[in-house]
């Protein structure tokens, strides 16, 4: 996955700050590296597929609970997706 083309497409499609993108950015780059959602779903994490899965996030949601919201789901489904969520950023 390519972090500035994610970083990009955060910023075009979820109204987030820089601190906000840069965070969720790291941690979709830490969670691609592990190859975790690969074995558990059978598909490669990209920018595409976190973009439309963050959408599906509750519209009034920021950038890090959308994020968060994704890896809780994913957690509840498959376990062990906690140590990718976001605790804080400087804005949304």
């Amino acid at each position: 996955m390519d972090r500035d083309r994610l970083e990009a497409a955060l910023a075009r499609e979820f109204d987030a700050g820089p601190a906000a993108r840069r965070v969720v950015a790291r941690q979709a780059m830490d969670l691609a590296d592990s190859g975790q959602l690969e074995r558990d779903l059978g598909v490669a994490l990209d920018v595409e597929t976190v973009v439309a899965n963050l959408a599906d996030a509750p519209a009034e949601y920021g950038l890090r609970e959308r994020w968060n919201w994704w890896l809780g789901a994913l957690s509840l489904s498959h376990g062990g997706y906690d140590r990718f969520t976001v605790r804080a950023t400087r804005d949304r």
